[in-house]
Order: C-alpha cells, then sequence, then structure tokens
C-alpha cells in the first residue's frame, strides 16, 4: 500500500510541474570539422562523421538540452546545468566535469566556453590566443566559439571577444543592437534585432551579407556563412568548394549550424538536410529524424517513471519523457 501511494503522489507531481510549463528538450544540430551532431527532442544525442578521439561516441547522453561540436570534441549541455564532453582532451577542452549552472557552451577548436546563469562565462582548454580570457566578463546572454576565438553577446546588445585577431575577427566593439553571435574560422557574425547582419573579418567568409534582411538566425563555418531566414529558406555566402553554400532549394528550416565545410540544416518535422565536405560521412544525415522518441505512449511515461524509482533514470529524464509524450 505504501509503495502504491508514492507511485500516486509522484506520478501527480509529475504532472504537476509539467503542466504548466512549456518547456521541452529542444531538437537542435551542431556541426564540427568533420562531424555532425543531432539532439533529439527526447534529449538524446546522435553523430555520425569522423569519430576520431570518440568524438561521437554520445550514444549514451540523456536529459540533455544543447550540443555543440568543436574540431575534435563535443559538448553536451544537460538539464541540470552540467555538462557532458567526449573527444580530444589534449589541451584539457573537456575537463567541464566540475562545471555546474551552466545554461550554454559552445566549442572551439581546442577550447570549450560555458556561459553561467549569472552572466559570467568560463572556458578551458588551449588558451595560445588568449581565448579562454573570459574571466572579465558579466552581463552576458550568449557565447560562440570557433578556431582560435570567443565572442560573448551582451544583455544590452554589444558583443565582447578575446582570441586571435589577424583578420579583425574580435572588432565587434562598435556593434549594438545584436541579439545572436556567430563565430567562424577567421569571421565573426551579428544578428540584428531587425533581421540584418553585421559582420568583421575574413572577406571572404562573410562578403555581400549587407543585402540579407530578414533573417532569424546566424551561423558561421570555417570560412563561409549562413542565414536562416523567417520564412524558412536559409542564404549562404563566402567560401564554397564543397558546395557547402549551396542552400538555396532548402525550406522548411527551423535551425542551420555551419562546420569547416559543410553545413546542416534542421526541419520542423524533425529531419535534417546537409551539404558541403561529406569525406568523413558527417552529410549522411538522410536517416535522422530528431522528432523520434522512446516517450509516444502513456506506458513509455509510465516505463520512464518507474526507471526513476529504481534508480535507473533521472528526475528531468522523466519530465523530459512525459512532455515528449504530450508535445504535438
Amino acid at each position: 500500500m505504501k509503495r502504491l501511494i508514492c507511485y500516486v503522489i509522484g506520478m501527480a507531481l509529475l504532472f504537476c510541474l509539467v503542466s504548466g510549463s512549456s518547456v521541452l528538450a529542444g531538437m537542435q544540430v551542431a556541426a564540427g570539422a568533420s562531424h555532425t551532431v543531432g539532439l533529439k527532442a527526447d534529449g538524446t544525442v546522435v553523430a555520425v562523421g569522423s569519430n576520431g578521439y570518440g568524438k561521437c561516441e554520445v550514444s549514451s547522453w540523456t536529459g540533455i538540452t544543447q550540443v555543440a561540436a568543436g574540431d575534435y570534441h563535443t559538448l553536451g549541455l544537460k538539464a541540470d546545468g552540467t555538462v557532458a564532453a567526449v573527444g580530444d582532451n589534449e589541451y584539457g577542452q573537456c575537463n567541464v566535469g566540475l562545471w555546474f549552472g551552466i545554461t550554454q557552451v559552445a566549442a572551439g577548436d581546442y577550447h570549450t566556453v560555458g556561459l553561467g546563469a549569472n552572466g559570467t562565462v568560463v572556458a578551458v582548454g588551449w588558451n595560445g590566443h588568449g581565448q579562454c580570457n573570459t574571466g572579465s566578463w558579466i552581463g552576458i546572454t550568449q557565447v560562440a566559439a570557433s578556431s582560435w576565438h570567443t565572442v560573448g553577446l551582451k544583455e544590452d546588445g554589444t558583443v565582447v571577444a578575446v582570441g586571435y585577431n589577424e583578420y579583425g575577427q574580435c572588432n565587434v566593439g562598435s556593434w549594438t543592437g545584436i541579439i545572436q553571435v556567430a563565430a567562424g574560422g577567421v569571421h565573426t557574425v551579428g544578428l540584428k534585432a531587425d533581421g540584418t547582419v553585421v559582420a568583421v573579418g575574413s572577406g571572404y567568409c562573410q562578403y555581400n551579407l549587407g543585402s540579407w534582411i530578414g533573417i532569424t538566425q546566424v551561423a558561421a563555418g570555417g570560412c563561409h556563412t549562413v542565414g536562416l531566414k523567417e520564412d524558412g529558406t536559409v542564404a549562404a555566402v563566402g567560401v564554397s568548394d564543397y558546395g557547402q553554400c549551396n542552400v538555396g532549394s532548402w525550406t522548411g528550416i527551423i535551425q542551420v549550424a555551419a562546420g569547416d565545410d559543410h553545413t546542416v540544416g534542421l526541419k520542423a518535422d524533425g529531419t535534417v538536410v546537409a551539404v558541403g565536405d561529406n569525406d568523413s560521412g558527417q552529410c549522411n544525415l538522410f536517416d535522422w529524424n530528431l522528432l523520434n522518441s522512446e516517450c509516444s505512449t502513456w506506458s513509455d511515461v509510465i516505463s520512464k517513471y518507474n526507471a526513476y524509482v529504481s534508480g535507473q533514470a533521472s528526475w528531468s529524464d522523466v519530465i523530459q519523457c512525459y512532455q515528449q509524450y504530450v508535445s504535438p
């Protein structure tokens, strides 16, 4: 009888907690140098492409809310504010086990950046160009990282940057009205509230952005720039040696990501498209559906709750399972 009462109370608490919340582990794609990472709606993660240093070994991850892909490592932000990491750790870029209270992560070539809930920023990994010197930053709402530089968006719409600046990719001090930033190999991109885009750094990677309008998200690759339009189509400029800018036919896209030489687009139905360099299979996403979930029935929710009771699942796993079950 006591076990039954505890079960009923637990399920009632689950319903109360999530019935008033619209939070759902969102689908997302991230692109590294030669691999692509996908966050599924149920908080699990998939990855394809080069698996050097084990950077694609993410199948055991659960409760993930955001992913990031570096050249040789992969990051997963957990619902509890901690961070998981796999891949190359030569410079300590995967030493994130003690991080907590993190709300967003970004991955560069050999460094990792974490945004704290209090607007401060932590960073680990190779710091040869000062790309990890973020300790004095405050009031940050989003971070981006690329090869050798790190970018932070401030709550007032201004931007800060540290690291390698040979091409002027850190010259963002005059920017205002920015709502999202992206860091490429040798350039930095900023999305403004009016849907236009600004950029600094190598001109080869970001030319003709002045004509872009109606942009809702930007991504920056090795030397190309991608913009998601409000109508679900995508624009891209820059170096396209591997066809990474051939996105003119894409429709129904809700998020974009850019790797060194490939571009990835996530559709609302959970399917994923990709163009560009595929030497390591990083564009082999034809069978992905990030909307698929193991929690499609009420029985699945009960099974997940029972797993929590027996210590085989976390409470956040249960909540995410229920949210996936009730989501359209």
